[in-house]
């Protein structure tokens, strides 16, 4: 592409093509032979380590028909359901209306699916044992679930722990889902978070609240689901934990010390440090396919912004490209993320200043360009701006995009995203995307 449009990625159409199918390839393998395990890294990163392997399968040590048939183990850990949580405590979620005891199966009986974002059957398939049971309120029309996995000791189940983190930050599993937000916990278990999605699913917004902690030898699940408007508070999920996490830790260890609380804060991923999770990609209503992201190619622009981070002497920049290669979309889609680091938090806002004004400008330089701004950030030491342009580009077409850019401390994100079709995305939903953009950024080095 050239001109008013963007250049295209991987150098044309056809390695486009082919970068997103083996994006799409080594997804599918990865998931197909389990997913790595991770361990938790500086700067909100998460680094391979290795693999449970197994495939989550009723073949698998702990797939027996209940307690009884735990072969690998003589442990009597949560040996029956006695320490789940039951009706009463899970009030703790919501006192309105009146919580009832649904399934509860074992590792014999568990679904494949029973915790939002699972990417497997089992984090650990080798573990000693599994329990799960759901609840229901018939009144508010909440749902919840607790999923406990027992390991056969300590460094395994944080084994266990960080790669469901790192399937709640990928999120491949689900359809038109978004990380909306997350919270470290304290006083909990030996650690533990707290994710808060949005599932569109109609006219009204499902939330999916989730906890994992890890509590010595096991890791524990709780999830909340209930509609609303606005994505709900921590507190009744962080409530509902501790209360399960009281009644498991006398036999798991892990207990942890102090007052249970929630912190806002990142999520920690797979991603390369400084760039956002798959799953806080925008919601689109035409791809019922994940994201994933791939290395792009810095200094794709518009005609609007006359500059890039090479010109201006970034010190270093570095651009991932988001994709849903399982959905067929055009091969211009995709939406570009590009992080620069300046040599001062002075040299970030002189760039930021300079592309505002050469974007609010642009229509004036530019006779084919028209440009609107759809918003602007001044919130958490962010400063940034979001457009809308559109650039005849003859017989008649245009091509349109939305483009964003914003500064924190040193660092200046850019976010470039080509509207075509039938996959646009609300201003507002593009202005929360850069913000949480230059969020991540903190962890660029």
């Amino acid at each position: 592409m050239a001109g008013s449009h963007r250049a295209q990625r991987g150098g044309g159409r056809a390695a486009a093509r082919e970068a997103r199918r083996e994006k799409a390839r080594k997804r599918n393998q990865t998931i197909a032979a389990g997913v790595a395990v991770v361990v938790l890294v500086g700067g909100g990163g998460i680094a391979a380590l290795n693999a449970f392997g197994g495939d989550g399968s009723s073949n698998d040590a702990k797939g027996g028909k209940g307690p009884g048939d735990d072969k690998s183990s003589d442990s009597t850990v949560l040996a029956d359901d006695t320490g789940l949580l039951d009706a009463a405590a899970v009030k703790t979620l919501g006192a309105n209306g009146t919580w009832s005891v649904g399934k509860t199966a074992d590792a014999g009986s568990a679904e494949d699916k029973e915790f939002v974002c699972q990417a497997q059957r089992f984090a650990d398939p080798a573990g000693l044992r599994t329990w799960v049971r759901r609840f229901t309120n018939a009144t508010t029309k909440d749902s919840a679930v607790q999923f406990v996995e027992v390991s056969n000791d300590a460094a395994t189940a944080a084994k266990s722990y960080t790669t469901i983190i790192n399937w709640l930050s990928q999120c491949a599993s689900e359809k038109r889902t978004r990380l909306n937000t997350s919270y470290a916990l304290s006083g909990m278990g030996d650690k533990g978070w707290i994710a808060v999605y949005g599932q569109a699913t109609g006219p009204k917004t499902r939330y999916r609240s989730i906890s994992v902690t890890l509590a010595g030898q096991a890791t524990l699940v709780v999830e909340h689901d209930t509609n609303g408007t606005t994505p709900p508070k921590p507190d009744a999920v962080l409530n509902a934990t501790a209360t399960a996490l009281q009644k498991i830790c006398p036999q798991t260890g892990g207990c942890g010390s102090g007052t249970p609380a929630a912190k806002a804060s990142l999520l920690p991923t797979s991603e390369p440090p400084g760039f956002m999770a798959p799953a806080e990609m925008p919601i689109i209503a035409a791809i019922d396919k994940p994201w994933v992201s791939t290395p792009g190619k810095v200094g794709n622009t518009t005609q609007c912004e006359q500059t890039d981070p090479k010109k201006a002497k970034a010190a270093k920049y570095t651009t991932q490209t988001y994709l849903a290669p399982e959905f067929n979309a055009p091969t211009e889609f995709g939406l570009d993320d590009t992080v620069a680091r300046f040599a001062s938090p002075n040299a970030a806002a002189a760039y930021l200043s300079l592309v505002r004004k050469n974007v609010d400008g642009c229509q004036k330089k530019v006779s084919t360009a028209k440009v609107s701004s759809t918003g602007t950030i001044s919130t958490g030491g962010i400063k940034g701006e979001a457009w809308k342009a559109s650039f005849d580009t003859g017989n008649g077409k245009k091509a349109k995009y939305r483009m964003g850019i914003a500064a924190v401390d040193n660092r200046v994100v850019y976010l470039l995203f080509p509207v075509l079709p039938n996959l646009d995305i609300t201003d507002t939903a593009f202005l929360e995307t850069l913000t949480r953009a230059a969020e991540r950024s903190a962890a660029y080095k």
